[in-house]
């Protein structure tokens, strides 16, 4: 079984392989830690391994484990393996670290408590349950949702630390100190039910290995070679479980990067590919430099800028293409200019018969891709998100234009019904079925038929009482006169929704919040809220055309593992990116992981990168001074091409107004410019008016945004649209 190669007989699949590479793949003895810096080939290196191990007869495929996060990267490996060596790979262990926990688990099910039958439960069946636990415990669901203490379990879950192990120490406040014992709650459950989540799969494993050495052993002995895929967003448990089954042979390549650990929001520990010489005594380590996708002057922009993080293994990235053009850093007066910029950038590339897929703008948040959308949509160019729905097809967004399409459409019938128990408000389907008959018997819209199916006590009263109170809101806010915006806040705020997304645990609900945030930025564009429902339905309604090619916009996370030839970085400003909520909750550590999203970015290109910023950006429906992101700096690139827009719409302005564009448009353009004409009046020392925030005097200005302080409201910043001379 271990029959070495000579020189002489190196297979063909060798020949791809560069200096570090090979070295990689025939140090199979002994743990090795293969640091792969970005495009340098570490799928290459991880199946070649493999292809290697098994030609040489050192193991069977059924005594080799390869585990990766997700299931297409798992199926790739096994078709490349089996292409490599030509023949079926049928008894390799490879998958995801949950589908190899749970072949696991099965057999020993009885173990820990288990039938071999047992039902892995998704999210929604966990949270119900945690639920009820919280209601039996008599746990206040307002202070701490069933969702909150959810994920709470999760995160202990992915420590590795099962309810015995939980003191209380990491967060003694959570659900009132009670968490261990809904922990343990939650778990004596599962068991009853003959259920686990996906955290146990990992956790009942730890803890068989731990408690039954005998199982331990007979796996350890198993796995002759064990292969892990992008270790750096491996968590605490998942270490836990590779370091048991690594302990008998200790045959353990792991393959990752440090410099592209950017999920610790969901639980991975970049600590584990730091320690890994510590955690594995005489471990190799490999670092694999050579870079195959980007020129040197990109790669030495990322560089510059990841070598500021002290907690790294280091590693310097080079390549054959030594041409190429610097990192372009464009800076504008607005959000919007930059926008057009981008836009017209694509155009010009598309008109040197560049293809679309090759084009990629990738932003810090979500939120950020909206004033993108409307630019490539204004300018017709195809685009596609990636990793989640286009902007006005997100769910948060379409709900609260459904609220905002009941107001302004009493007869909205579709509408209504996705609003009206959302948040919840104790109308059930019951109540909705009794509506909808009642108003096809009259031949009445919904809303109306609410008025009378209430008259007539045709639903159980504490329904009534919901139903009523809601088209009493609908009534309200329909006779507001006010400004579009102004309206979609009230909406969202006394309809509670936007309170619902601000009390979810979840890990998506603060980009939620971002989002509706957004949504009212975009709606203070419009006249009337008609006006701004007409363009989300054009938005919604516009086909995909000009064929298959189409521009990617996505999150920086979303991002990793991609490429592209031409690659946009736009809002590199302080507070945006990096994120001043990350950097509030963990201080350096989330510096260090904010500055590995820029290298990730940065590394996404083949040949082009363009990096920008805007000096006041509308966020959160505020205009607000935007200091350049310290992460521009830190380019310090001598070479790199920096470049200032003056126009106050960018370069792109002059081309702004494009022929064929509606008098929607025009009118919408006209307004912009009375607006900025009376912004122009503001100055230090008037007295102004806010809507919101009643009377004050401007202390300073900064372009589009004011810093007054407020009689009442104190000092706040705010965009000069939003006031008028008192």
């Amino acid at each position: 079984m271990n029959s070495d190669l000579h020189a002489s007989d190196a297979p063909p699949y060798f020949e791809r392989l560069n200096g570090p590479q090979r070295e990689a793949v025939e140090a199979v003895d002994g743990p090795l830690l293969v640091l792969a810096g970005a495009g340098t080939g570490k799928t290459r290196v991880l199946t070649t391994r493999i292809a290697h191990i098994l030609k040489t007869r050192r193991a069977w495929p059924e005594q080799i484990l390869a585990v990766t996060f997700t299931n297409k990267a798992a199926r790739e490996m096994s078709d490349r393996v089996a292409a490599m060596i030509g023949s079926s790979v049928d008894g390799l262990w490879i998958g995801t670290f949950h589908s190899v926990a749970a072949r696991i688990l099965r057999r020993h099910a009885g173990l820990v408590g288990l039938g071999a039958d047992f039902t892995i439960l998704d999210q929604d069946d966990q949270i119900r349950l945690v639920k009820r636990i919280c209601g039996e415990e008599k746990i206040d669901e307002k202070q701490w949702p069933a969702r909150a203490v959810h994920a709470e379990i999760e995160r202990l879950k992915d420590r590795g630390l099962a309810p015995e192990e939980e003191d209380g120490s990491s967060n003694g406040a959570f659900a009132d100190g009670r968490i261990g014992s809904l922990y343990r709650s939650y778990q004596d459950r599962l068991t009853t039910l003959n259920a686990v989540d996906f955290g146990d799969l990992l956790l009942h494993c730890v803890t068989l290995f731990r408690e039954r050495s005998e199982v331990l052993a007979s796996w350890a002995d198993r796995f002759r070679y064990i292969l892990v895929d992008e270790y750096q967003d491996s968590n605490v448990a998942q270490y836990l479980w590779l370091r048991l089954l690594a302990q008998g042979r200790n045959n353990i390549c792991c393959v990752g990067d440090d410099d592209q650990s950017i999920y610790s929001w969901r639980g991975a520990e970049v600590g584990n590919i730091l320690r890994f010489e510590q955690e594995f005594p005489g471990a190799r380590v490999v670092r694999l430099e050579q870079n195959y996708r980007s020129t040197q002057p990109l790669l030495d922009a990322a560089s510059q800028v990841i070598s500021r993080n002290r907690k790294r293994l280091g590693k310097t990235l080079w390549t054959d293409a030594r041409d190429g053009h610097p990192v372009a850093v464009r800076s504008f007066q607005s959000g919007e200019a930059e926008a057009a910029f981008v836009g017209e950038r694509i155009l010009e590339l598309q008109r040197r018969g560049e293809s679309l897929d090759e084009v990629a703008i990738l932003v810090r948040a979500s939120f950020l891709m909206r004033e993108f959308e409307d630019r490539l949509l204004d300018i017709a160019v195809p685009y596609r998100v990636v990793g989640g729905p286009r902007f006005y097809e997100r769910r948060e967004i379409r709900d609260a234009v459904a609220y905002l399409r009941a107001v302004a459409h009493p007869a909205d019938d579709l509408a209504l019904e996705r609003i009206v128990n959302v948040p919840r408000r104790g109308i059930g389907e019951a109540t909705l079925a009794k509506l909808r008959a009642f108003a096809r018997d009259r031949s009445a819209p919904l809303q109306k038929a609410a008025r009378q199916l209430i008259e007539a006590g045709g639903a159980p009263a504490r329904a009534r009482a919901a139903l009523g109170e809601l088209i009493e809101q609908l009534d309200r806010w329909r006779a507001m006169k006010v400004p579009p915006e102004e309206l979609a806040e009230a909406v969202l705020e006394e309809s509670g929704y936007a309170a619902m997304w601000k009390e979810d645990p979840g890990i998506d609900a603060p980009g939620r919040i971002e989002n509706l945030e957004e949504l009212v930025s975009a709606i203070s564009e419009f006249r009337s809220l008609p006006e701004f429902l007409e363009h989300v339905s054009l938005v919604m309604d516009r086909e995909e055309s000009g064929g298959p090619e189409m521009v990617s916009l996505m999150t920086l996370h979303a991002a990793k593992g991609l490429e592209f030839a031409h690659v946009f970085l736009p809002a590199w400003e302080e507070n945006v990116f990096p994120n001043r909520r990350s950097l509030e909750e963990r201080k350096d550590a989330a510096l260090e992981e904010e500055r590995r999203l820029a290298y990730v970015g940065i590394t996404r290109a083949k040949r082009r990168v363009w990096v920008s910023y805007a000096a006041s950006r509308r966020v959160h429906n505020n205009w607000v001074a935007a200091p350049v992101s310290r992460f521009v700096d830190e380019l310090n690139s001598p070479d790199a091409e920096r470049a200032q827009e003056r126009s106050s719409a960018g370069a792109a302005e002059p081309d702004r107004v494009r022929p064929g564009r509606g008098p929607g448009y025009r009118r919408m353009m006209a307004r912009r410019r009375g607006r900025r004409s009376r912004e122009g009046r503001l100055t230090e020392g008037m007295r102004v008016f806010h809507q919101k925030f009643g009377y004050g005097t401007v202390r300073y200005r900064r372009g589009g945004v004011l810093g007054v302080a407020f009689e009442k409201a104190g000092d706040k910043e705010v965009e000069a649209s939003s006031v008028k001379p008192a």
